[in-house]
C-alpha cells in the first residue's frame, strides 16, 4: 500500500507540474465540466437552444418547456472501474486492471486537491464496490486502499448493467470516467444516455497479449471469465489476423461512437506510460472548456 501511494504520488506530481507550465491553466478545469447543474423548467422562448428543451415535460400537452440550470459550487468525479476478469490479462503488476486502479488512484488524489467530490463504481457483472462521493484527502485513501484489496466476486462482465447502475447511482451531473477494456456488447445505449447526463471520459485499455499470439499450433485458451478452456489451432489459416482486425474494428467503433456522442476518449496499452495521454486528454479538456 505504500508503495502504491509513492508511486501514485510521482505522478500526481509529474502531471500537476506539466499542467502548470504547458497549460497555463487550473488544474481544477481538468474535472470541471459544463459547470452547470439542473435547476428547473420554464416556458419556451425565441431565441432559447432547442438542445435544452425538455421533451419529457413538454410532451405531456401543456407547451414547449426548457430546462434551466444553475452553475455548480462543487465538482463531483466519480470513477467506474471494470474489474471483470477479462481485465486480468497482463504482465505481474501490469494488468489492464492494474493500470486502471492507477488512473483511478492518481485522478483521486488530484481531484481532492481542487476541493472535488469523489466517488467510484467498481463492476464486472455485479457491483463490487461503491464508495459514495464526498471530499477530502481521507476520501482519496479510502478510494486507493479499496482499489489495492479489492477481489472482485464474480468473473463476468456486464458493462450494460455497470452504465445503468451509475445512472442511478449518479444523481448530480458530474465528471464521469469510465475505464475498462470494453470486451462486451449491448452496452451503446446506456453509455449515450450516460453522455448525455454527465460529462463522461472513456479510457479503453488493451494489451498486447490479447493480439500477439505466436504460432504454436494446436493449444488450449482459458476464457478468464467463463473459466473453460478452448482448444484453438493458432497456426491455422488467418487465425492471428482474425484475432486482431476484431480487436482493432472494436476499438475503431468505440472511438467513433464517443466522437458522435461528445465523449472524450482516449485508449492506452498496459506497456506504456499512460501519464503522457492523460496529459494530453487534459489539453484537449482545457481547450473545450475555453471555447465553451
Amino acid at each position: 500500500m505504500k508503495d502504491l501511494l509513492k508511486k501514485l504520488r510521482r505522478y500526481e506530481i509529474q502531471i500537476r507540474k506539466a499542467i502548470n507550465s504547458q497549460m497555463k491553466g487550473d488544474f481544477h478545469s481538468v474535472f470541471k465540466g459544463s459547470g452547470l447543474e439542473f435547476d428547473d423548467v420554464r416556458p419556451y422562448q425565441y431565441g432559447d437552444d432547442i438542445r435544452t428543451i425538455d421533451w419529457s415535460v413538454s410532451a405531456k400537452g401543456h407547451g414547449t418547456f426548457v430546462k434551466t440550470f444553475k452553475e455548480e459550487k462543487e465538482q463531483t468525479v466519480f470513477f467506474i472501474l471494470d474489474v471483470s476478469a477479462s481485465e486480468d490479462i497482463g504482465s505481474p503488476g501490469r494488468t489492464k486492471v492494474d493500470i486502471g486502479k492507477e488512473i483511478c488512484g492518481v485522478l483521486a488524489l488530484s481531484a481532492v486537491k481542487e476541493s472535488g467530490h469523489v466517488g467510484l463504481i467498481c463492476y464486472s457483472d455485479i457491483k463490487e464496490r461503491f464508495i459514495k462521493p464526498t471530499k477530502g484527502q481521507s476520501q482519496a485513501y479510502e478510494i486507493i486502499s479499496a482499489l489495492s484489496n479489492l477481489k472482485p466476486l464474480s468473473t463476468g462482465t456486464n458493462l450494460s448493467k455497470a452504465i445503468s447502475f451509475a445512472l442511478n447511482a449518479i444523481r448530480r451531473r458530474s465528471v464521469v470516467i469510465l475505464i475498462s477494456d470494453f470486451i462486451d456488447e449491448g452496452y451503446e445505449d446506456n453509455l449515450k444516455a450516460l453522455a448525455r447526463r454527465h460529462d463522461l471520459v472513456v479510457i479503453h485499455i488493451s494489451d498486447k497479449r490479447e493480439t500477439g499470439l505466436p504460432k504454436l499450433g494446436i493449444i488450449p485458451v482459458l476464457d478468464k471469465e467463463t473459466q473453460r478452456t478452448v482448444w484453438i489451432n493458432t497456426s491455422f489459416g488467418d487465425f492471428r489476423e482474425k484475432i486482431i482486425r476484431h480487436h482493432t474494428e472494436r476499438k475503431a467503433t468505440l472511438e467513433k461512437f464517443s466522437r458522435k456522442h461528445e465523449i472524450n476518449f482516449i485508449t492506452l496499452d498496459t506497456d506504456e506510460d499512460y501519464v503522457p495521454k492523460l496529459l494530453r486528454l487534459f489539453k484537449v479538456r482545457n481547450k473545450s472548456m475555453k471555447t465553451t
